[in-house]
């Protein structure tokens, strides 16, 4: 959405890619189902990322769509765009004064508690050591954040979970999870089992048009690569993404 910029040149591949992903287009918001390991963002454009291929979306004077939230690397799922500046202005505030609500599902292994649902509230501090940043659950400087979660399904010590973060902190539900015991599969940051990817997708976002003001509502199917971890684990995740039988 700059103004007069040039539009850099991609391939007709990216192209078709971009909009392979896109599952939502009105006048103010695109919406994709981001696959695992696309990066959100990449400074300087080093890498093949979805922000860089929004260009795919420029007008003929250089604007162009804008990302207005992210997803981890390894997070697949729902992830929105603005098509103007207001539109961006509107989302973004929606998400800062947390008028969104957003679903993940997650694949996790561990000693996860026999109710079938709670809330986390552990505050989450974000500390830079010797230039590194660190995520701390539970410290001093930390900032409030809560993660309320469902089990739908279990076999032995995997679980198929729903989390509605109420909060967004950086790798807030990656983090609540490995300090309760049951990190995401797939998750070596934060020592979770192996895995083919990060078992974590962000299946649905529901929010106010930023147009409009009615309802907006977003969702993504799981993915067949998370849904093969599933498998893998005795777990069989449905498409529907509303259920887990095993």
């Amino acid at each position: 959405m700059t103004r007069n910029r040039p539009i850099p040149h991609l391939t007709d591949h990216d192209r078709d890619y971009i909009r392979g992903l896109l599952v939502h287009e009105d006048e103010a918001i695109l919406a994709f189902n981001k696959p695992s390991g696309l990066p959100s963002q990449v400074r300087g454009n080093r890498a093949r990322n979805l922000d860089h291929l929004l260009w795919a979306f420029a007008k003929t004077n250089g604007k162009r769509p804008r990302l207005v939230h992210r997803l981890d690397v390894g997070t697949s799922g729902i992830i929105l765009a603005a098509q103007t500046q207001p539109d961006a202005a509107a989302l973004s505030n929606s998400l800062q004064q947390r008028d969104v609500t957003k679903t993940y599902f997650a694949l996790v292994q561990g000693h996860f508690p026999a109710r079938r649902s709670g809330t986390f509230n552990d505050p989450i501090a974000r500390l830079e050591t010797d230039g590194r940043s660190q995520i701390v659950v539970g410290h001093p400087q930390g900032k409030s954040a809560v993660t309320r979660w469902t089990i739908h399904a279990r076999a032995g010590t995997v679980a198929f979970i729903e989390l509605r973060p109420q909060t967004g902190r950086m790798h807030q539900l990656r983090v609540h999870l490995a300090h309760h015991g049951s990190p995401i599969i797939g998750d070596a940051i934060y020592g979770g089992a192996p895995g083919s990817r990060l078992a974590l997708h962000a299946a649905e976002i529901s929010l106010s048009h930023p147009r409009s003001g009615a309802p907006a509502h977003f969702e993504a199917p799981l993915p067949d690569d998370f849904k093969a971890i599933a498998a893998y684990h005795k777990l069989d995740c449905m498409v529907s993404v509303r259920g887990c039988s095993g």
